[in-house]
């Protein structure tokens, strides 16, 4: 949700980690120094999200079903560059990430890492981009190279919200359906592994319509784990993982990204194509439902914006 009504106050952003535990400020001093080695063009690092906010969870545990599992807020963070790096974002993340995880355990806080250039940033604040516009208010600036600075977002009318929302909407999901509809017609050729791929394609793009419509951003990951948990901050668990086997099919449709592709050993059944598929088809209708739920909300609160207008004339 945007901030927009604190944009007047907007002259800088907040700096101070003091109020996080110890171990919490020193792994972001190391990840800050591992960003300035890994890219030498950042010029400004944004811890957001739960830290920022001093919402995380450090470490839950629940047991359902038999199986125990971990739930632990991820350090998100802005990497802000001179230019775009493209092609090799993807590398650099996985380096950082990699050297900041070395030697820990399992329960160490990870980061998530996105970078834009300082040029795309500030063409989304001055057009009033949701996600944008919540970091930079909500944020905490780790490091600032001082070279330069941050435009004042512009607030975004509602109308405008539901317009970009719903474009996103569309593309998104009617390209997940026609993935859906590939997957059944390579199955039915006995084309397993191929349908897999196919499959992991229609469920990415759905996961990615969620937060499309809520935060107007598309997160530029293929991992499904990482998109199910930003799809968490929006709506219910999506694609229930409570028995051995449902795991098994999830972790077997996350690994086709690569696999189907790069993996002669890689095995898919018609059985696992026969049980993925419906569930697939049930994701595609809690996106369809959260996602209009979504729209209904921004039509209220424009509907609210005009008579609030109306009413002070």
């Amino acid at each position: 949700m945007c901030f927009w009504k604190n944009l007047p106050k907007f002259v800088g952003m907040k700096t101070s980690i003091d109020f996080l535990p110890k171990r919490k400020q020193a792994d972001l001093r190391e990840l800050v120094a591992l960003a300035r080695e890994e890219i030498k063009d950042v010029v400004m690092i944004i811890l957001f999200g739960s830290y920022a906010k001093n919402k995380f969870v450090d470490c839950d545990v629940t047991h359902d079903f038999g199986i125990t599992e971990f739930y632990i807020s991820d350090y998100d963070l802005l990497f802000v560059t001179k230019r775009r790096l493209g092609g090799k974002e993807s590398t650099v993340v996985s380096q950082i990430r990699e050297e900041f995880l070395k030697g820990k355990d399992e329960f160490q806080t990870s980061p998530q890492i996105i970078t834009e250039s300082i040029k795309l940033l500030n063409n989304e604040l001055s057009e009033g981009h949701c996600f944008y516009v919540d970091i930079v208010n909500e944020g905490i600036l780790l490091y600032d190279s001082g070279e330069y600075t941050l435009e004042t977002p512009r607030e975004l009318k509602y109308s405008e919200i539901k317009d970009k929302a719903h474009k996103y909407y569309e593309r998104y999901y009617k390209a997940a359906y026609r993935f859906l509809e590939v997957t059944k017609m390579t199955a039915s050729k006995d084309w397993y592994v191929e349908a897999s791929f196919v499959l992991h394609q229609s469920t990415e793009y759905l996961l990615k319509a969620i937060p499309l419509v809520y935060i107007l951003y598309r997160y530029k990951e293929h991992d499904l784990e990482f998109l199910l948990e930003k799809c968490k901050l929006h709506t219910l668990e999506v694609f229930p993982r409570n028995t051995p086997e449902e795991k098994r099919l999830f972790e077997l449709l996350q690994r086709a990204y690569v696999e189907a592709r790069y993996n002669d050993e890689f095995v898919v059944t018609k059985e696992d194509i026969d049980a993925l598929v419906p569930k697939i088809e049930l994701l595609r209708g809690i996106v369809e439902k959260v996602c209009k739920e979504r729209f209904y909300y921004y039509r209220q609160k424009d509907n609210e914006s005009l008579d609030e207008k109306y009413s002070t004339n």
